[in-house]
């Protein structure tokens, strides 16, 4: 039986890192967890509560509010993943909205969530057969993983994927908007003072601008491969 290991795959938002990373779980038979999910979960609480909204930004009642947070993955059959929860209700959905988009990196900013949500994170990970995205998966959270990825793509091509996904949903947005907010998210994600998002010293770059989804999940297959086998 092959040994398990902890695979991070860090990046700039829309690159694909939720995609190859549930790809790369279902191949392997290993858990995925989507950190970002997380962190959109505690931002669509803090809205709902109004404590954060384009001309709003309460911290410190986001802050005083954590410990009435609980948030979970729920695996579905059907999806084939772990699903969000957020006080027991599932908002896989509408965590994915552009309106959170737009207000996630600065609750992400705010160290006692990331404190929280690190924790819940590595209490995840701790068995190995794991694969997690995020920020600072392969940086703070699993800094001994395995192997470790760093998926990038240029803003434009970003903004493209981000858009056309969008659209698909029926979502009344323009392609301007959507790449204002993935060049707004990668200042506040790069220059936050808490966990910026960083590439790891050992962290493999993947560079998918031009790659497909298959071109791409083979890259990364073969990686995992390779470590796996050698750490048997």
């Amino acid at each position: 039986m092959s040994k398990k290991i902890t695979i991070a795959i860090d990046g700039h938002s829309s690159t694909g890192k939720s995609t190859v990373a549930k790809q790369l779980a279902k191949e392997l038979g290993y858990i995925y967890v989507d950190s970002g999910a997380m962190y959109r979960a505690v931002t669509l609480f803090a809205m709902r509560k109004l404590f954060v909204s384009d001309t709003n930004f309460d911290k410190e009642a986001i802050i005083r509010h954590l410990p009435f947070i609980n948030v979970k993955f729920i695996f579905d059959d059907k999806a084939g993943f772990g699903e969000i929860y957020l006080n027991d209700e599932n908002v896989e959905k509408e965590i994915r909205l552009l309106e959170v988009s737009q207000q996630v990196s600065k609750v992400a900013a705010i160290p006692q969530v990331r404190k929280k949500l690190v924790k819940l994170q590595q209490e995840m990970g701790k068995d190995k057969g794991v694969v997690m995205d995020g920020r600072d998966i392969g940086t703070v959270v699993f800094p001994d993983a395995d192997l470790k990825l760093f998926m990038t793509a240029s803003s434009e091509t970003r903004a493209e994927r981000r858009f056309k996904e969008l659209k698909e949903r029926g979502d009344n947005i323009t392609f301007e908007q959507v790449l204002k907010n993935v060049k707004e998210r990668d200042y506040l994600d790069t220059t936050r003072a808490d966990s910026p998002l960083l590439k790891a010293d050992d962290a493999i770059e993947i560079d998918n601008s031009q790659m497909d989804l298959e071109e791409q999940f083979k890259k990364v297959l073969q990686l995992a491969k390779d470590k796996i086998e050698a750490k048997a």
